[in-house]
């Protein structure tokens, strides 16, 4: 209670200096006034929201499995290449292996087939349209893991990556992932074992916020006063460890693969910013819109399959939201990232996809749905992957070559479409220029270091306390932390950071919200964003190595707003910004 007076008292004084510097500003803009007001009342509200939210984190108990901060010890981590070459060695050569698998399990199928209760949920929405229930009923195409193991011939080890379809997938979750590799023998050292997730908003909860979220949210809230009863995870234990060995054996199977070849990169802004095949949709304020798509091209010296590899900053959350009876929400697809692979393996290529930055970030369909009635939300996506597939296929390529490599059953499509689309119909490479390709040179550098992260979320707290997500939770004093993994690569040449979570663009390449008069709080961010510190030729490999929610600036972070701040509900809190950005400028100094 008087923790919960001290508040009040705060809240009293936040209203007598309000309105006694109000009472001195005859001058000021009337705007100016009510943006002061605007802010100071919102202000209030999320002091009540922490406030209570905090209430009940304290009648909460902490998890057994907490620790303290200076008891940790970093396990199943990789600091990266052991050093970092300026240039590749003279015999040097880019080795490369591909491998993906199927992670739906042979059960779900058998439940879908028969029209039984599956046991498996959706990551992504639990919504009123379908009733607060996301259990799965039918499965539309696959959930895949894609893995490549790569690199430079140097003797410094190679890099695994996989990218997973699904939500997130947690630090703790992948270290699990880790175990397993390290214990095969695979004759080879290993500098990282990185996986990244699609992001998916319809394919098996893999995090553990998407399941039968209340009945297991109650249950280990009553657990939580039985310490020595296991608290019940949110994920479905046997399903996960189902995923951990999948994804350890495919990546064996990359390794196997692994053979030489030539690497190639090429990047091209996809869309002026009209054409909306990007949209910042719901963080007004970020005004940055990163609308390339990139590209990597490996192709082995024996003539075997080529392996492409696609990078863009996109939401695939379309298929997944309910609408209606017949789009319910509990249709298990890879979303547009399965129809982006299933067109480049189309065309004689191997897939492999990284998402990028994509806090409030989504994907405008508009250019690709061509004014083409579909009946199904999945039906949407496909004809965006389709799309951005063909842009990926094509970015070297002119109007004519493009023309000329089409199939005569898609030159027919395309006229049909026409008819039907009318006005609305889009051709996407319309007034199309071809970039440049490169050829990389065989040098590969990576640096992988974790960083500290208070969590200052109450929502996030609970979380943890809960054990509903796989995070190691640390305490020092009274305030709670998460060890997280930032990365950064140079890939003969090409730089890219990692990103551990949902970041916002800005924090990438500048923008608006960093300033004090385009942020909430009227502060500037203080830190350098990552093209600041690397080049503006940086690109981001985001949900990298953790899942930990939205990354957004601290100077605009606010709890109080639920429209263009809703990222902060799903965020560790007001210093995962900085924290992560002042780690990247500590790997800045090292690599230069």
């Amino acid at each position: 209670m008087k923790k919960f007076g001290s508040k009040i008292v705060s809240i009293l004084l936040v209203f007598s200096l309000l309105f006694g510097s109000a009472a001195s500003m005859g001058t000021a803009a009337a705007a100016d006034i009510g943006k002061t007001l605007e802010n100071v009342g919102l202000g209030i509200v999320e002091v009540i929201f922490t406030t209570l939210v905090g209430a009940l984190n304290a009648v909460v108990p902490d998890s057994k499995d907490f620790i303290k901060v200076k008891d940790r010890v970093a396990e199943n981590f990789y600091e990266g290449t052991e050093t970092w070459e300026d240039e590749a060695k003279a015999d040097a050569q880019w080795k490369l292996g591909h491998s993906k698998a199927s992670l739906i399990p042979d059960d779900l199928k058998e439940s879908v087939e028969n029209g039984t209760k599956s046991g498996y949920y959706l990551g992504g929405f639990i919504d009123p349209n379908n009733g607060m229930v996301n259990e799965i009923e039918e499965i539309i195409d696959d959930m895949q893991v894609r893995v490549i193991a790569i690199e430079d011939g140097s003797d410094r080890g190679v890099a695994l990556f996989a990218n997973i379809d699904c939500i997130g997938f947690s630090n703790g979750d992948i270290k699990e992932i880790r175990k397993r590799v390290e214990a095969m023998d695979l004759g080879v050292e290993f500098n990282s074992i990185n996986v990244s997730s699609t992001h998916t908003h319809s394919c098996i909860d893999t995090q553990g916020l998407w399941t039968n979220l209340f009945p297991k949210l109650f249950k280990n809230l009553a657990l939580s006063y039985l310490p020595f009863i296991e608290k019940e995870r949110g994920a479905n234990a046997e399903y996960m460890e189902f995923v951990y060995n999948k994804v350890a054996d495919t990546m064996k199977e990359a390794v196997k693969d692994m053979r030489t070849g030539t690497l190639t990169y090429a990047v091209k802004e996809i869309g002026e910013e009209e054409d909306g095949y990007f949209n910042n949709k719901n963080r007004s304020q970020s005004t940055s819109l990163i609308r390339d798509l990139a590209r990597f091209v490996f192709t082995p010296d024996d003539g075997t399959t080529p392996t492409m590899i696609v990078n863009i900053a996109a939401h695939p959350d379309v298929a997944g939201l309910p609408v209606n009876e017949e789009d319910n929400g509990r249709d298990l697809s890879g979303d547009y990232i399965y129809y982006l692979g299933q067109k480049i393996e189309q065309k004689g290529y191997n897939f492999m996809f990284f998402n990028g930055a994509i806090a409030g970030i989504y994907e405008g369909r508009g250019p690709a749905g061509d004014g083409v009635p579909t009946k199904r939300r999945y039906e949407e996506t496909l004809r965006y992957g389709y799309e951005i597939a063909n842009m990926a296929l094509n970015l070297t390529n002119d109007i004519d070559t493009i023309e000329k490599n089409m199939t005569d059953k898609e030159k027919a499509q395309i006229e049909e479409e026409k008819k039907i689309g009318g006005e609305h119909y889009t051709l996407w490479y319309e007034n199309w220029e071809p970039v440049e390709e490169k050829v990389l040179e065989p040098n590969l550098n990576i640096l992988i270091k974790e960083v500290k992260i208070k969590v200052t979320n109450p929502l996030i707290q609970l979380v943890g306390k809960l054990n509903l997500v796989n995070y190691t939770v640390c305490k020092e004093g009274l305030s709670y932390y998460i060890f997280a993994e930032i990365g950064y690569m140079e890939i003969g040449g090409v730089k890219v950071a990692f990103m551990p979570g949902e970041i916002v663009q800005d924090l990438i390449c500048g923008g608006d919200s960093l300033t004090a008069d385009g942020s909430f709080s009227g502060k500037d961010f203080g830190h350098d964003s990552i093209y600041d510190l690397f080049g503006e030729d940086t690109i981001c490999f985001g949900l990298m190595n953790d899942a930990i929610g939205y990354v957004v600036p601290d100077n605009d972070y606010s709890m109080a707003l639920l429209g263009d701040h809703y990222q902060e509900m799903i965020s560790l809190g007001k210093y995962a910004g900085s924290t992560i950005l002042e780690g990247f400028a500590e790997i800045a100094k090292e690599v230069k």
